[in-house]
């Protein structure tokens, strides 16, 4: 029987806390398993930013993985980073790792999922930056109530991603789902946006985000 390891992780402590997030990634590698007869050695769960490289909890991860000639096992490619340069550096350390996403994924395909990941982080970036440069430039003042104002915009996005987080989870969670086929399933289960509108793959992802899937 295969051992593994899994490595979990969530992005604020609230999270972390709470479990949000953390049960959605559970169930998936506990499916994972169940389905390749998979031993589970050791959990490790992470509470910390997928942009930052320092990451104490999956150095320990890791080092379970070589002590007992495991396999580190991801819900997601994206619990690892959304970063090329990342994913590069784990695939050097030679400890063998799957992601439940894209458990038959070679070393090539990992490399361009992650740039694909990489990229949707720096579009989502550059939309923010362009956003608040067109309103400086309309002459809204983007101090302390331009700050005030994104909180609570935030909050109000949260707030509505967590009440539509078990049918999301379902959706976005299930092996072979696409960002579109997740818009296409909760239009036609009736399931507005936060807008009312249409659900499309860009409001997908951004919800995704929000439950730090």
């Amino acid at each position: 029987m295969q051992k593994f390891v899994s490595y979990l992780r969530v992005s604020t402590n609230r999270q972390g806390v709470s479990g949000l997030g953390l049960d959605a990634q559970r169930q998936t590698v506990a499916s994972y398993l169940a389905g390749n007869t998979g031993e589970l050695l050791e959990e490790f769960v992470e509470v910390e930013s997928g942009a930052k490289n320092s990451r104490p909890i999956l150095d320990a991860a890791l080092g379970a993985c070589r002590r007992n000639k495991a396999v580190l096992v991801i819900a997601k490619l994206d619990r690892l980073a959304r970063n090329v340069a990342f994913i590069s550096q784990l695939m050097e350390t030679r400890v063998e790792f799957v992601a439940c996403d894209a458990p038959y994924a070679n070393r090539l395909m990992l490399h361009i999922l992650s740039a694909f990941a990489e990229h949707e982080r720096e579009q989502i970036s550059a939309r923010t930056k362009a956003a608040l440069a067109a309103a400086k430039a309309r002459g809204v003042k983007l101090g302390k109530n331009g700050k005030n104002l994104a909180r609570q915009n935030r909050r109000a996005a949260i707030n509505f991603a967590e009440g539509i987080r078990p049918e999301f989870e379902a959706l976005f969670l299930a092996r072979d789902r696409t960002l579109t086929s997740v818009a296409q399933q909760l239009n036609l289960s009736e399931i507005p946006t936060r807008e009312g509108m249409q659900w499309t793959a860009t409001q997908v992802a951004r919800v995704a985000k929000y439950l730090d899937l």
